[in-house]
């Protein structure tokens, strides 16, 4: 089992029909699948994943793409993906604002 969020990529018109008002977390990519944000729709969030993305696009326009995963563990997903994108690339995706993260060096 992969701690990677490994699911399809959807455009962001198919994205918006498909969504509902799970919690969750998600990344936004540009075309050529570059994650550019991660974030997560927790208990204040309006709408669920549906209205945190739908938010998201418009704050960062240059997102074409989006991924998501239900889970009531939102906040430490939200976390593991992002010490996981550190891990792999060295920096943090370039929309997110830095907070402090542990340490994680996954398996294989």
């Amino acid at each position: 089992m992969s701690i990677r969020l490994d699911k399809k990529w959807v455009s962001k018109d198919d994205a918006l029909l498909l969504l509902r008002g799970n919690l969750g977390v998600y990344q936004l990519a540009n075309t050529t699948q570059q994650i550019l944000f991660i974030g997560y729709a927790g208990g204040k969030s309006l709408f669920g994943l549906k209205g945190e993305i739908q938010a998201a696009f418009q704050d960062y326009p240059t997102a074409a793409l989006v991924r998501w995963e239900v889970t009531s563990a939102y906040m430490s997903r939200y976390r593991e993906l992002l010490m996981l994108h550190l891990y792999d690339h060295d920096v943090l995706p370039p929309e997110n604002n830095p907070i402090p993260l542990g340490k994680l060096r996954p398996a294989g």
